[in-house]
Formats: structure tokens, sequence, C-alpha cells
């Protein structure tokens, strides 16, 4: 997944969720908008180097986006979760995720449930029941292990019982925790930010639920971080 064209700053502060302040090299002061809002756990502290970008829209209150955060140990976070689905469908379309490689269609955002949702990817193939794919973003890691969720998801709970349904049915049910974080090699649910996600999610798997992470990796050009995409599975810790 391509980058905009980005430039460095130093974060002061984030507030009305969507808002930040950052200080940029010539000392000057600028607000800029963040499409994350919520917690960012470990990837939203003041004085952290933050990558932005510019928008030409004339439509737009703040023309300039928050991209990625950049740590004090020098790795680096995409705040956009939302991008998650985009480095997803790649991978899949590219066949990089082993466990989804067999499957040829791919139909984004598809109603489905009983609990009015709408699944990330419905992928369909020849011969092959239908997998349901709700993709997560990892952003929250402590030393090399990355994280999901950095605050409570009564969201993420919904679609575990969703992809249950859908496994009680005769489908696959796929979690795919998406790595937009290059600083960790192994995962596992943050139990003690979100019990009962992790509660649910457990009882899931042993049903038949699958989940899986990958790891996300950023190319950098001329010290400018140009493109994110995912690698390789890590092992997931229960």
């Amino acid at each position: 997944m391509q980058l905009p064209a980005l430039q460095s700053a130093k974060l002061i502060r984030r507030y009305k969720r969507f808002l930040a302040d950052i200080e940029l090299p010539t000392g000057d002061v600028m607000t800029i908008h963040c499409a994350n809002t919520g917690a960012m756990t470990g990837c939203g502290e003041k004085g952290y180097i933050i990558w932005y970008s510019h928008s030409d829209s004339q439509t737009r209150k703040y023309s300039h986006s928050w991209k990625l955060t950049q740590l004090a140990n020098g790795q680096l976070c995409c705040i956009n979760t939302h991008r998650s689905n985009q480095l997803v469908f790649e991978a899949v379309q590219n066949k990089q995720i082993k466990e989804l490689a067999m499957y040829n269609e791919i139909y984004p955002e598809v109603k489905y449930g009983e609990e009015n949702s709408r699944i990330d990817f419905l992928l369909k193939g020849e011969g092959l029941p239908d997998c349901y794919v709700e993709v997560k973003s990892i952003t929250l890691v402590k030393g090399n292990l990355g994280m999901f969720p950095d605050a409570v998801t009564t969201r993420g709970q919904k679609h575990v019982r969703e992809l249950l349904a859908m496994k009680k049915q005769g489908h696959r049910a796929v979690v795919l925790f998406s790595g937009l974080h290059n600083g960790f090699d192994r995962f596992k649910i943050a139990e003690y930010i979100d019990p009962k996600y992790d509660r649910l999610l457990k009882e899931a798997m042993e049903q038949g639920v699958e989940a899986y992470a990958y790891a996300g990796q950023f190319e950098i050009s001329n010290g400018i971080p140009t493109a994110l995409s995912l690698t390789e599975s890590v092992p997931y810790i229960k």
C-alpha cells in the first residue's frame, strides 16, 4: 500500500478526538486532522515524531492529516486504522495470506448477520465454503508483542458473535489481525483491556472460528516512509 507524500513534525497534543497540534521544523505550530478517534494507546504521546500529509481539497477544514507515528525507539505505526482493510485486500489479492490463498473472489462490505453488521470481506471460491473475514488493526505494541484491542470494543464483541453464527451455518469465519505497526513478532489479545472480547473470541475459536495475525512492514526512501504492507503471520499467543 503506497503512502501519500509525507512530512514530519513533533506532536504537541491530541484533543477533541480528531484534532492534533504539531510543531513544524520551523518552530511554527499547526492544527491537523486525526483520523483515529480511538484510544491510540502508545502511539499518540507528546513529543513523538509524527508524519502527516497535505490535501488540496477545498471542502476540508483542515488540509493536513496525521498518518503515522514514529515512536521513541524509531518504530512506526499507521494511526489510520481504516487502512487495515486496504492492506488486507491487497494481501488477499496477491495471495500473501496463506490461510486464504485458495479464494479468488473478494467482496468487501457485505451485509450479514442478525446484529445489522457488515463483514469486511466475503471470500468465495469454487468448491469452497464462503469465508467471512473480519479485519482488526494492531497498533498497540509492548516490547515485541502486538495486541488488540487498545480499548474496550463492544463493536468487536458483536463481530465475534456474528462470525460464530456464520461458522455454525457451515461457513468459514476468520478474524484477521492486521499489523499497522512494525515492532512486533508475536500477538495476543489484550485481555487486561477487554476481558469480554478475549473470552468471546476464545470461545468462538474453540467452536471453529479462525484467527490469524500478520506483521506490518514499512518501506523507507531517503528517510521518509513511502509504503506499508503485510509480510508474514506471527505466532498467536492464546
